[in-house]
Protein backbone atom coordinates (compact mmCIF):
# COMPACT_ATOMS: atom_id res chain seq x y z
CA UNK A 1 0.00 0.00 0.00
CA UNK A 2 1.78 3.55 -0.88
CA UNK A 3 0.55 6.40 1.29
CA UNK A 4 0.67 9.50 -0.93
CA UNK A 5 -0.40 12.81 0.49
CA UNK A 6 -3.82 13.46 0.13
CA UNK A 7 -4.46 16.76 2.01
CA UNK A 8 -2.98 20.26 1.65
CA UNK A 9 -0.59 22.03 3.68
CA UNK A 10 -3.58 24.35 5.21
CA UNK A 11 -5.54 21.81 5.70
CA UNK A 12 -2.50 19.61 7.59
CA UNK A 13 -2.05 22.72 9.33
CA UNK A 14 -5.57 23.21 11.02
CA UNK A 15 -5.21 19.38 11.56
CA UNK A 16 -2.32 19.59 13.98
CA UNK A 17 -3.68 22.94 15.78
CA UNK A 18 -6.81 20.95 16.48
CA UNK A 19 -5.29 17.61 17.55
CA UNK A 20 -3.13 19.40 20.09
CA UNK A 21 -5.96 21.33 21.33
CA UNK A 22 -7.68 18.39 21.86
CA UNK A 23 -4.47 16.76 23.18
CA UNK A 24 -4.05 19.50 25.96
CA UNK A 25 -7.73 19.92 27.01
CA UNK A 26 -7.99 16.36 27.43
CA UNK A 27 -4.87 15.93 29.40
CA UNK A 28 -6.34 18.87 31.87
CA UNK A 29 -9.21 17.19 32.26
CA UNK A 30 -7.73 13.83 33.13
CA UNK A 31 -5.57 15.43 36.04
CA UNK A 32 -8.81 16.54 37.44
CA UNK A 33 -10.72 13.33 36.65
CA UNK A 34 -8.84 10.57 36.13
CA UNK A 35 -11.19 7.63 35.99
CA UNK A 36 -12.95 9.22 33.32
CA UNK A 37 -12.49 6.61 29.80
CA UNK A 38 -14.46 9.72 27.78
CA UNK A 39 -11.25 11.19 28.00
CA UNK A 40 -9.25 8.76 26.65
CA UNK A 41 -10.88 8.31 23.61
CA UNK A 42 -10.86 12.41 22.95
CA UNK A 43 -7.05 11.96 23.67
CA UNK A 44 -6.57 9.07 20.97
CA UNK A 45 -9.13 11.36 18.36
CA UNK A 46 -6.76 14.30 18.86
CA UNK A 47 -3.38 12.26 18.34
CA UNK A 48 -4.83 10.85 15.40
CA UNK A 49 -5.48 13.94 13.99
CA UNK A 50 -1.67 15.58 14.86
CA UNK A 51 -0.48 11.86 13.19
CA UNK A 52 -2.59 12.79 10.19
CA UNK A 53 -1.47 16.29 9.98
CA UNK A 54 1.95 16.31 10.32
CA UNK A 55 1.33 12.37 7.54
CA UNK A 56 -0.57 14.66 5.65
CA UNK A 57 -2.41 11.41 5.15
CA UNK A 58 -6.09 10.97 5.73
CA UNK A 59 -7.45 7.65 5.41
CA UNK A 60 -11.47 8.77 5.23
CA UNK A 61 -10.42 10.90 2.26
CA UNK A 62 -8.88 8.26 0.95
CA UNK A 63 -11.55 6.21 1.00
CA UNK A 64 -13.87 8.36 -0.39
CA UNK A 65 -11.72 8.81 -3.29
CA UNK A 66 -11.31 5.25 -3.85
CA UNK A 67 -14.91 4.78 -3.60
CA UNK A 68 -16.81 7.32 -6.10
CA UNK A 69 -19.72 5.14 -5.98
CA UNK A 70 -20.72 6.12 -2.75
CA UNK A 71 -20.30 10.17 -3.65
CA UNK A 72 -22.71 9.21 -6.50
CA UNK A 73 -25.68 8.10 -4.70
CA UNK A 74 -27.63 11.50 -5.59
CA UNK A 75 -27.30 10.59 -9.31
CA UNK A 76 -27.93 6.96 -9.58
CA UNK A 77 -31.09 7.61 -7.46
CA UNK A 78 -32.24 10.51 -10.13
CA UNK A 79 -31.65 7.92 -13.10
CA UNK A 80 -33.95 5.42 -11.68
CA UNK A 81 -36.77 7.41 -11.00
CA UNK A 82 -36.31 9.04 -14.62
CA UNK A 83 -36.13 12.00 -14.53
CA UNK A 84 -33.08 13.80 -16.90
CA UNK A 85 -30.79 16.90 -15.83
CA UNK A 86 -32.80 19.59 -18.11
CA UNK A 87 -36.19 18.71 -16.27
CA UNK A 88 -34.34 19.23 -13.09
CA UNK A 89 -32.51 22.77 -14.10
CA UNK A 90 -35.95 24.38 -14.48
CA UNK A 91 -34.90 28.09 -14.75
CA UNK A 92 -36.75 29.38 -11.49
CA UNK A 93 -38.21 33.23 -11.22
CA UNK A 94 -36.59 35.74 -9.33
CA UNK A 95 -37.80 35.76 -5.74
CA UNK A 96 -35.91 38.61 -3.47
CA UNK A 97 -37.65 37.47 -0.80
Amino acid sequence: MIIKPNIGILNALIRITIGLTMLSWTTAMLVKRPWRNSYLFVAFCGAMRVAEGIVRYCPMTAFFQKCPVMTDWNNDSDAASGTSEDQMNVDLPYNPT
